[in-house]
């Protein structure tokens, strides 16, 4: 295992700690635990990066809990705050655009069908809002990166309706250059059933042909009882194409927020070290050293007879150090 003194890896140059990056960040919020913009926004400015955010919804905290109060933001209200932006010329310095938990699509309590897509039929419009942004940040800075975590569903449910998932599919999909979809979401996005490697690579291909040069499938089912797989795939103009496999160690626990916290992750190590192989071990290393803290302080802590959730939320300031000072533990492997 190797560790990266001050955050930056091996062979970095020290004066990229100089540099001005900026991140919009277009997420969900709550006030207690960490999804959305609260597990994305702390790692990206400790590892030196301005974030401004827009909190697509304020929750009291993830709909997880069973019961929460709180608010979501319409598409009129994102184009308020962006246009105040913009009149005030603070569009243009954007160096990364990420998007992930838009709005809360994770539902544990029981509704019928129709009502619980009624209640998110504002997301559809939302995403389009977001791809405006998208597309006209692009146009000020033809260099901007946008990383997107595609978040409609897992473990074989969709949280989403329909018309969300075509919005990601023909709006967001093409001004994406890097994409972090699960399994399920994959196969959603490219009609291809993943059930063995060669369909893992098959659905990337496929995200590759629609013009994302960046795809990593965060999570997979292909695993084990002991890990999980991802897999990543870079197209290098000139120079083919990049795929590895990611063996994520797995912990007895379920946790949320931690495709937020990979996704800000990859975006910064892919912006301090250029490769995506080395990005995705240092992603992977870092946020299993989070999970590990998480999961002692659940064991430490909870005393209820049900598995409390307070006590799972991710120890993420208390893992500053693993952010700043990654140790590499888990390392990716050609395919």
């Amino acid at each position: 295992m190797d560790s990266h003194p001050g955050g930056l890896p091996n062979g970095d140059n020290a004066e990229d700690s100089d540099r001005d990056y900026r991140v919009l960040s277009i997420q969900s919020h709550v006030v207690s635990g960490y999804v959305g913009n609260k597990s994305a926004v702390f790692p990206l400015q400790v590892l030196g990066f301005d974030v401004d955010f827009i909190n697509t919804v304020e929750f009291s905290n993830h709909t997880g809990y069973g019961s929460w109060k709180g608010s979501c933001m319409d598409e009129k209200t994102l184009q308020d705050l962006f246009d105040g932006l913009r009149v005030n010329h603070l569009t243009m310095s954007y160096t990364h655009l990420l998007t992930g938990t838009v709005q809360f699509l994770f539902v544990y309590i029981t509704v019928e069908l129709t009502e619980l897509f009624s209640g998110f039929v504002q997301s559809k419009t939302l995403l389009e809002k977001i791809a405006d942004i998208a597309r006209e940040l692009k146009r000020s800075n033809p260099k901007l990166i946008y990383v997107c975590d595609p978040v409609m569903g897992d473990n074989g449910k969709m949280y989403v309706p329909m018309e969300v998932f075509e919005a990601y599919r023909d709006s967001i999909l093409p001004l994406a250059d890097i994409v972090t979809p699960n399994q399920f979401e994959a196969e959603l996005l490219t009609g291809i059933t993943i059930r063995s490697e060669k369909d893992a690579l098959a659905a990337i291909d496929r995200l590759h042909s629609r013009g994302v040069p960046t795809v990593i499938i965060s999570s997979s089912d292909l695993g084990d009882d002991k890990n999980l797989i991802g897999f990543g795939s870079a197209v290098n103009q000139g120079a083919g194409k990049l795929r590895f496999r990611m063996n994520i160690p797995r912990l007895p626990a379920s946790f949320t927020g931690t495709g937020d916290l990979f996704t800000a992750l990859l975006l910064a190590w892919m912006t301090k070290t250029g490769d995506l192989q080395r990005s995705c071990d240092i992603t992977v290393s870092t946020l299993q050293a989070v999970l590990k803290r998480t999961w002692k302080h659940f064991q430490e802590n909870c005393q209820d007879s049900q598995p409390c959730l307070r006590h799972l939320e991710l120890r993420l300031i208390q893992s500053k150090r693993d952010i700043e000072n990654p140790v590499v533990s888990v390392q990716c492997l050609n395919i």
